[in-house]
């Protein structure tokens, strides 16, 4: 039982450490750092699918699809708001330039 309670400590003081950090980064920081973090958001979803290959039960299995499938959602999430910050400093076709493909 130490085991388990020593691991949701961390998850909980993780969740606070996160959050309290979050909070002190200025708004206009947000999407750049964002689009900075996809590579280590594709790190941990490579760490979620190598665990789903030691589960064995249904709930880990249930637990780490989850896990997978929000994962690709954020690193997707992640593309996209990129995409569209990076749209924003494009000229439009107004000004003279090119259309994007």
């Amino acid at each position: 039982m130490p085991a388990v309670l020593n691991e949701a400590f961390v998850f909980i003081l993780a969740a606070f450490l996160g959050v309290a950090l979050i909070t002190k980064i200025p708004s206009v920081l947000h999407t750049p750092l964002m689009s900075a973090t996809n590579a280590i958001h594709g790190v941990v979803l490579v760490g979620a699918v190598i665990a789903m290959t030691a589960t064995h039960g249904t709930l880990q299995i249930v637990v780490g699809a989850l896990a997978v499938f929000l994962g690709a959602l954020n690193v997707v999430g992640g593309y996209v708001v990129t995409d569209r910050m990076l749209a924003m400093f494009q000229k439009s076709r107004r000004e003279g330039g090119s259309p994007r493909a």
